[in-house]
């Protein structure tokens, strides 16, 4: 984004205070990792310039409105990183429009009709991929957009090491002494949320291969997102002629569904099959859950800040990755001393 001809733009303060345009815009929208030093700097360089501070009067053409769209919105992990991106834009002087793409017959009309247009001025993407056509289409729109999670070629992206997260949990696994491990996956066939998936499944893989464990394609089950899908993955797992002793789930949720339905089976957890879920679910703890934790609502906050730098004629950072960090509750533990306990027993 350029600034208009004979408008002081952040360029001009940046130059003035000798910092990047984005430090800048992180400094005028209350970044904390901006020093108070810079910051001064910054605030003293736009008052010089009498440059127009954030929250001021919208200039001509902005809505000052950002378009938000997610697949699940109402689902915990939507909810709290739009709940950081909120909590920005609100306090920059921005409005939220958020658009639900999960369901199939939504997304096909969104992206035929594009109702954003010209009512935003840009827009943060949570945890959904886009095919070819719907690319297009929001680049078509001529707005900044930032993603969080997932991948958009081209666009910056705020999201966390999905890989290195499970192979951290697998590991997990392995280093308590499971050879018998399984996988309750994402749909690797729903589009939406193709990249996620492909990655954690990277992640699985490459952590056994480090510890010599052969995969057994009976125990990688997909069916879907969610604690009904963790329950139906449960009943798959135990149909299976041998019972895994210890399962990473892609997420808490799946994980939920998943502990549920083996207990109520008559499965002991962690005694007979140990269970790791991904993300640090605000129910977690309650559930006594081992997870990888992800700090969900921090990535809204930066895909937020990210955008108001694009929208300030900033340069931001193509590609972050925030770390994870295992959380060893009370789902896992080692093996039972009988391998190969069969889900009949």
């Amino acid at each position: 984004m350029t600034d208009e001809p004979g408008r002081i733009g952040v360029r001009e303060v940046a130059r003035r205070a000798g910092v990047s345009p984005a430090t800048v815009s992180r400094s005028l929208h209350g970044a904390t990792s901006v020093s108070a030093a810079t910051r001064e700097r910054v605030l003293r360089a736009a008052s010089e310039l009498a440059y127009v501070l954030p929250g001021a009067p919208a200039p001509h053409g902005s809505t000052m409105t950002v378009g938000v769209l997610a697949r699940f919105p109402t689902q915990w992990f939507f909810a709290e990183a739009i709940s950081g991106v909120e909590q920005v834009l609100s306090g920059a002087g921005f409005g939220t429009l958020l658009h639900n793409l999960g369901d199939p017959a939504g997304r096909a009309h969104f992206f035929a009709t594009l109702p954003v247009r010209g009512r935003v001025d840009g827009l943060i993407v949570v945890a959904s991929a886009f095919d070819g056509a719907e690319r297009d289409a929001v680049s078509s729109l001529g707005v900044p957009v930032t993603v969080v999670g997932g991948d958009l070629p081209g666009r910056p992206r705020i999201g966390v090491d999905d890989r290195a997260g499970a192979r951290a949990a697998v590991r997990h696994l392995a280093g308590l002494g499971h050879r018998d491990i399984a996988l309750v996956s994402f749909d690797p066939d729903e589009a939406c949320g193709r990249h996620t998936t492909r990655i954690r499944r990277q992640g699985f893989a490459d952590a056994l291969v480090e510890a010599g464990i052969a995969a057994r394609d009976e125990w990688v089950v997909a069916e879907g997102a969610g604690i009904d899908a963790g329950t139906r993955a449960a009943e798959r797992l135990l149909s299976c002629a041998t019972l895994p002793t210890a399962v990473f789930a892609m997420s808490d949720e799946l994980a939920f569904g998943l502990v549920r339905t083996l207990r109520r089976a008559g499965v002991d957890v962690p005694g007979q099959v140990s269970v790791v879920g991904f993300d640090d679910h605000e129910m977690a703890a309650v559930s006594d859950l081992t997870t990888i934790a992800q700090p969900v609502r921090r990535q809204g906050e930066l895909a937020a800040r990210t955008l108001l730098d694009s929208l300030s004629g900033g340069d931001p950072q193509p590609w972050v990755d925030l770390p994870t960090r295992l959380v060893v509750r009370g789902t896992t533990g080692p093996p039972p001393h009988r391998a190969g306990r069969t889900a009949a027993e």
